[in-house]
């Protein structure tokens, strides 16, 4: 076991699930109500563009945990199938994640929340106490958990559950003088938000709320209806209000559950001690673009900012300067090597790896760095994927097509598709070269996303020559090739 230093932080990372970064008050949105979030931000190094590796859960996840992109974890889509049971499959075996590398300098780690990387009733990845989710989302009561290896239905909210457990484990983590490693990830504010899934007293803030945060728009032509709200279809536009009200109080719940956990940290004593990290998995729209969903809110799947844009906040008060907004762009692929850098860990030299640690921007390393416009966003959602610029972005789909070029500077809402444009002719095929030999230099043949029949509606078993079965996806019934 490496030596571990004294001087290392504990630390929290929460994740919430399906967030886009404009769903936070901090973040310029008037509507919701983000009290302790907002401290955070205010108080902490806030990221104005922080892009997830892929616009659906579990390949976020597992690209957050690992440095890797989907495309070489072999994650993606979201788990349908091998989460419990005789069939369990998991499927980030042999693949290590960071938190492994945590354990081995000494921290003890913990997860209260959601896993949804197979497998969930097996810790894994160097967690030791293991509080999870039975697949990755659900009802808010009676929601499906498990709790000292045995499957149970969690009564009450699970939201205020998922932060008990927290706070436990907090206890139980401080009873050594080693430092951990506490992952909160809530299934909030994933669907359902309405029939009764969110406190009264949380819906209720919002009774009287216009939400002009998230204007009405008429369908996208490539909506999928089983994402939306029940009041909203391709014929009925109706103002979806109540599942804007439990969308906006499933925040709000995580905001009073992170407000919790800050004041056990200075009941501990740990409070300035403390790197306390909060992101999402994945962006999510609410109307935007009308769509009611991620990226798997249409077919083919989406690669719209409001899709991959997600809140990050770094909180340090002894360490990281308040008041910093940081505009640079990073992606979840950076996250791994940059915790490592931040927390004087080796950072592992494994050349496959494409993340580069943004350390320098928390302050935390000499140096002013300078605005890079050669940085570059790459995501993809099985066939489909994207390089994005400061000012462009280009969506390619494998392999038949219906591909999108945006001109970000004069068109920031992304309603203008220019890839038919003959003026834009040289520039995409210039961000097409770059994407493919990007991707050729880093992706894992064996579960080669773009080679795999990812629908959006979930993953059955390991991808690539790992499959047990033909197809490793559920079908939505569509092919790339139909005129949608």
């Amino acid at each position: 076991m490496a030596k571990l230093e004294k001087s290392r932080p504990n630390i929290v990372f929460v994740m919430t699930d399906d967030q886009g970064y404009w769903a936070l008050g901090a973040n310029g949105n008037p509507d919701i109500i983000t009290p302790n979030l907002d401290k955070l931000a205010r108080e902490g190094a806030s990221f104005e563009n922080f892009f997830c590796a892929s616009p659906v859960c579990s390949p976020a996840r597992a690209s957050l945990l690992t440095g890797c992109i989907p495309s070489q974890h072999g994650v993606h889509d979201w788990i349908r199938k091998g989460n419990t049971g005789k069939d369990a499959i998991e499927y980030l075996q042999g693949i290590r994640g960071y938190t492994e590398d945590l354990r081995d300098v000494g921290y003890r780690l913990a997860l209260s929340g959601k896993w949804h990387l197979g497998n969930s009733i097996h810790p894994q990845k160097g967690f030791s106490m293991w509080y999870t989710h039975q697949q990755g989302g659900g009802n808010y009561y009676n929601a499906p958990m498990i709790k000292n290896g045995k499957l149970i239905e969690q009564e009450g909210y699970v939201t205020d559950a998922i932060t008990d457990n927290a706070i436990g484990f907090m206890d139980e983590l401080t009873k050594t003088d080693d430092p951990f490693y506490l992952a909160v990830h809530y299934t909030a504010p994933h669907s359902p938000w309405t029939n009764h899934n969110h406190p009264d007293e949380l819906v209720n803030l919002y009774k009287d709320c216009e939400f002009s945060s998230c204007p009405i728009r008429e369908l996208h032509p490539w909506a999928i209806f089983s994402t939306a709200p029940d009041a909203l279809t391709r014929e009925n536009t109706m103002n979806p209000k109540e599942s804007l009200s439990g969308y906006y109080a499933a925040v709000t719940g995580v905001d009073r559950g992170v407000g919790r956990i800050m004041e056990h940290l200075k009941e501990k004593g740990i409070y300035d001690n403390t790197l306390f990290i909060f992101t999402s998995d994945n962006g999510f729209n609410c109307g935007h673009h009308g769509i009611w969903g991620k990226g798997n809110g249409t077919f083919p799947p989406n690669m719209y900012d409001t899709s991959i844009r997600v809140p990050l906040i770094f909180w340090h008060p002894s360490r990281i300067r308040g008041g910093q907004v940081i505009s640079y762009m990073v992606s979840a692929y950076d996250f791994m090597p940059t915790l490592m850098e931040y927390l004087e860990i080796p950072v592992p030299k494994r050349p496959e790896l494409p993340g580069k640690s943004f350390a320098e921007l928390l302050g935390k390393i000499n140096g002013n760095p300078q605005k890079d416009d050669s940085i570059v966003i790459f995501d993809e959602y099985g066939p489909v994927r994207m390089i994005r610029t400061y000012t462009d972005k280009l969506v390619y789909r494998y392999p038949y097509g219906m591909d999108e070029y945006y001109d970000l500077q004069n068109d920031p809402e992304e309603e203008y598709n220019l890839i038919d444009d003959g003026r834009c002719r040289d520039r995409i095929l210039e961000l097409k070269h770059r994407l493919e030999g990007w991707y050729a230099k880093y992706v894992n043949p064996d579960v080669d996303g773009r080679l795999e029949r990812v629908s959006g509606n979930g993953q059955l078993d390991r991808a690539g020559k790992f499959a047990k079965e033909y197809s490793s996806y559920e079908s939505l019934g569509y092919t790339y090739h139909v005129d949608v």
